[in-house]
């Protein structure tokens, strides 16, 4: 007999001690009040296996974590079972302690799975979404991410002249848009170590593009926390924003400028992830090339030579909030850190390049914004068609009481040319960094942010951004939110039509999203 049947018998046998005889009627309602509190017993009982399962499932899958969700599930166990019943999750803000790490479970990356409070029906976890099946033979999470965005291009120039010369003329914007519907199903099938990750992803900006509208994912086979080997689409992890912290971004859906235009994107290969020790996280990617949405397979070439690696450590407290979230919404109590270097290599050529308004577009750009592979680009006859990409980037970051200092530094080479005429053309070394510094002004309610990044080019000019934010958390949880942004910039050598700005920009752009992200 349990602690709880023990304490439910004692209360309906110590006031039959004590009179001796009871009338049928109250013997019959205390006789009810023992099988309700059974009752309660084993629902409760029901709930901690069920927490124990999600942490079971979580440290399983938590290949970049270093954290854990036991102070949740002993708090669920100590909780009274009058106390849980109706009980809503817990908001991604309000469980530091349980905050994962882990790859992003948006745009190609198997989710991390979050623990729901305690004693809370397992139908909802942030970031996961709703569970709308589970049985013996699997589990089924939907959720949806998606933003309404108001853009204002109009106080940036009309035209631009790039290194070369030559004047472009810029089609500013301003316009509503549904930017971006993504609907991703998780879970798992016949053994939660078989896990899947598939999607589908629209953006409404590029209504009749190639790839306006992607179905896609993963699938992988968790080992053990130490290793989790994956096949798919997924994020190459040449830099901190594409380990999978996504949504958790200060922007909604968008970086810095040196982040975008030094990054890789999303790609069709296999990776092993996961820790070498708490805290201690790593991936490792062998890809098609450095972006498959918008390219088929008959654009790719005969060799598979794309790869990233990453590694991360999270020294003094192991975890870095939810996905390593940017900014420090949780508000750690204790000093939060996180270093981070990251590697990558391929060899692209002009037929596997996406679209210039592809979805999640990245291609090999000179920093005057011109796509290196534009024929005649450095002269006469002169046409790159295939060139190696090598990407070194290297991140570090500190949260402490809502306040939070992040910064990344990159490096890219550009060489091996090849294609008529490309002797002429010298190896080409470039160099950005970018700086964020947020504070929770209002905690859980209000963000404030500023974030500062700068290219220098090998010999193709310069950039930079200066960018003023702010994020308000209507309901005090993540899930929904209001952003808007400032951006001053100088020649921007990016751009495409999901992206606030274009190629070429030089002024100043607003826009104002609103997000939801369950």
């Amino acid at each position: 007999m349990t602690i709880q049947k023990l304490a439910g018998a004692i209360l309906v046998g110590v006031p039959l001690l004590a009179h001796g005889q009871t009338a049928p009627d109250d013997l019959q309602a205390m006789t009810n009040r023992q099988i309700e509190l059974e009752k309660q017993v084993r629902e409760q009982d029901a709930r901690i296996r069920e927490l124990e399962r999600l942490l079971k499932e979580r440290l399983a899958t938590d290949g970049a974590g270093g954290t854990t969700a036991v102070p949740v599930v002993q708090q669920a166990a100590a909780t009274p079972a009058a106390q849980q019943v109706g009980t809503p999750a817990v908001p991604q803000a309000a469980a530091p302690a349980a905050a994962s790490t882990a790859k992003s479970p948006t745009r190609g990356e198997e989710p991390a799975e979050q623990t729901a409070a305690p004693g809370a029906a397992p139908e909802y976890i942030g970031n996961l979404g709703f569970k709308i099946y589970e049985g013996d033979k699997g589990q089924i999470y939907m959720r949806l991410m998606a933003y309404a965005r108001y853009l204002n291009q109009s106080g940036i120039d009309p035209t631009y002249t790039d290194s070369f010369g030559t004047v472009r003329t810029i089609d500013r914007r301003e316009d509503f848009q549904l930017n971006k519907f993504f609907l991703p199903f998780s879970g798992w099938f016949l053994d939660p170590k078989f896990r899947y990750y598939l999607y589908v992803w629209s953006t409404n900006t590029a209504q009749g593009d190639p790839a306006q509208v992607v179905g896609a994912g993963n699938i992988s086979y968790v080992m053990n926390s130490f290793a989790t080997i994956g096949l798919g689409i997924t994020s190459l992890p040449g830099v901190r924003s594409t380990e999978g912290q996504f949504p958790y971004w200060n922007g909604v859906d968008d970086r810095l400028m040196a982040d975008e235009f030094f990054r890789p994107s999303y790609t069709t290969g296999m990776w092993l992830k996961g820790q070498f020790a708490p805290g201690v996280n790593y991936m490792a990617m062998l890809g098609n090339n450095m972006s498959t949405l918008g390219v088929s397979a008959s654009q790719l070439d005969d060799t598979v030579d794309t790869w990233s690696v990453m590694l991360n450590w999270l020294p003094t407290t192991q975890e870095y909030g939810p996905l390593g979230a940017f900014g420090d919404f949780e508000n750690h109590q204790e000093l939060a850190t996180r270093l981070g270097a990251h590697f990558t290599h391929s060899t692209e050529d002009r037929q596997q390049q996406p679209g210039t308004d592809s979805i999640e577009n990245t291609q090999i750009r000179l920093t005057d914004g011109n796509v290196i592979f534009t024929p005649s680009l450095f002269g006469p006859g002169i046409t790159v068609e295939k060139v190696q990409y090598q990407m070194a980037s290297f991140d570090a970051g500190l949260k402490y009481k809502g306040y939070a200092l992040e910064g990344e530094y990159y490096r890219r080479w550009l060489s091996d040319f090849v294609g008529p005429g490309v002797a002429a053309i010298d190896d080409i070394t470039d160099d950005g960094y970018q700086l964020w510094a947020s504070a929770m002004v209002l905690p859980s309610r209000l963000q404030a942010y500023v974030g500062l990044s700068e290219i220098f080019g090998d010999d193709f000019g310069d950039a930079s951004e200066l960018r003023f934010g702010f994020n308000y958390f209507p309901m005090a949880m993540r899930g929904l939110r209001l952003n808007g942004e400032w951006m001053i910039l100088d020649n921007a050598p990016l751009g495409y039509t999901a992206f606030p700005y274009p190629v070429g920009a030089n002024g100043d752009v607003i826009h104002v999203n609103f997000e939801y992200n369950f």
